[in-house]
């Protein structure tokens, strides 16, 4: 297909998808593809659906693959389908685009039409920037004043990552703020006060739920009380669309999937997992889940594979893996001698999961593991105990692993072993937050600098 054809089959799938829709915006997942040319309806001939079908498709493919748009990825679970990276670096490490400084926080970039979102604490302001994805310039920022003081004496930056869906940006602050900004000029469209407006408790480290778009509905676990544990908000107005549970929030974000044709959100909280319709909040079931220990986080997204529901935790809780049904989920396995994530949600690919192992707190013993797990029945492969704690991406059949002193390694996804092809010390010390990669280009955060490198093969 040319690129012409190309062009004009994004104008008429985007119209399509519009007409099918009433409008802009859509299903979260079907991110806007690009903007459509001018044309007049009543002149356009009626599309060519094979046409059509094999542009959805192309472009569909092409742009998860060169978009990041929330937290861990297109798709919800640290993957992505590119694979246009190369097998070795340069001594030095991979090219590095741009860099600059950045504010306090945990909250990850996210990458969507050659526009990078970033959050951060500046000072006392919570602070939202955009960002050309390609030079590091600054498009447009947003800010207001936030309180927040960490009870552990931890950073007081935000913990949530951004996600952008079509023309909007939502961002969930530390002390619970959850706004909407106009992706094209960062105006305001509209915030909500969790804290005030639903009692959402600050718990251990602040209020820490990457929201998650679904059709029309903004999910976060915002742990307030009076029924609004878990609340879903108009995305276009910041209505409440439904609420749900009495739960505190966990320091997990909420994740959508489509099993058996039905949508299904899932969401970790403090005291279970819950499955839920995205639409109207409408329960599918409950799962009591959670650290027998008072002091003790959930950090890790449940990641669904088909209808299996992987879940896991330090603390002496272990892993799970859970078989989805409505009535109740059935459980496969558990253990705790298997995958005990912390803070990082592991990756899956042909049926094996890698992720890091153990709490990430400094003076544990045993100290943590980057594990290779299978997920039929919890075997440990191999582990890799030289590496400091981070998190792991998935590109393709390749492994990016980005530790918390800052280096980066790629590695095939494979259960024979751990086999850096290349590895490179892109970041500093204390490296927390996902990152995001984009059209072969890598963007991550450390405490104060933000880092975007090249990690394309070239010709």
């Amino acid at each position: 297909m040319t690129q012409e054809r190309v062009n004009v089959a994004v104008a008429e799938v985007r119209e399509v998808r519009e007409r099918g829709s009433g409008g802009a915006g859509g299903n979260a997942r079907a991110h806007s593809l690009a903007p459509s040319h001018p044309r007049s309806r009543t002149a356009s001939p009626a599309p060519n659906l094979p046409f059509l079908l094999f542009a959805w498709v192309a472009v569909t493919l092409t742009l998860r693959a060169q978009d990041w748009p929330q937290f861990l990825g297109p798709n919800r679970n640290g993957s992505t389908i590119g694979t246009n990276l190369a097998s070795t670096w340069p001594k030095e490490g991979p090219p590095v685009v741009w860099q600059r400084k950045v504010g306090q926080g945990f909250a990850g970039p996210v990458v969507s039409g050659g526009r990078l979102v970033l959050f951060h604490r500046m000072d006392d302001r919570e602070v939202v920037e955009c960002l050309d994805a390609n030079s590091g310039k600054e498009l447009w920022k947003g800010e207001y004043a936030t309180r927040y003081v960490d009870m552990m004496g931890h950073d007081p930056g935000p913990r949530s990552t951004p996600a952008v869906s079509g023309a909007q940006a939502f961002t969930f602050g530390a002390e619970g703020m959850l706004c909407c900004w106009s992706l094209a000029d960062g105006r305001k469209q509209w915030s909500v006060d969790a804290k005030k407006d639903f009692g959402a408790r600050q718990g251990f480290f602040g209020l820490a739920c990457s929201p998650l778009v679904e059709g029309n509905a903004v999910i976060v676990n915002v742990g307030g009380r009076g029924g609004a544990g878990i609340v879903a908000f108009d995305k276009a107005s910041g209505n409440v669309l439904w609420k749900a549970t009495d739960d505190e929030a966990s320091y997990a974000s909420p994740v959508a999937a489509t099993i058996g044709g039905k949508p299904i959100a899932f969401v970790l909280t403090r005291e279970a997992l819950e499955a839920f319709n995205p639409a109207d909040g409408k329960p599918v079931f409950h799962y009591p889940w959670r650290p027998s220990m008072h002091a003790s986080v959930s950090g890790a997204t449940p990641l669904v594979i088909g209808d299996q529901i992987f879940i896991s935790a330090c603390y002496d809780t272990g892993a799970t893996l859970l078989r989805f049904k409505e009535a109740a989920p059935e459980r496969l396995w558990s253990s705790e001698d298997a995958l005990s994530c912390h803070y990082a949600t592991p990756v899956h690919r042909d049926g094996f999961l890698y992720g890091f192992d153990g709490r990430a707190d400094p003076g544990f013993d045993p100290p943590p593991s980057l594990r290779c797990v299978e997920l039929k029945t919890g075997k440990v492969r191999w582990s890799e105990g030289s590496l400091k704690p981070g998190t792991v991406s998935l590109a393709g059949d390749r492994l990016l692993v980005l530790t918390g002193s800052g280096e980066l390694l790629l590695a095939p996804a494979t259960p024979d072993g751990f086999k850096p092809l290349a590895r490179a010390q892109i970041l500093g010390l204390e490296v927390r937050a996902h990152s995001a990669l984009a059209d072969g280009l890598f963007y991550a955060r450390s405490k104060d600098k933000l880092v975007c490198v090249d990690l394309r093969s070239k010709p």
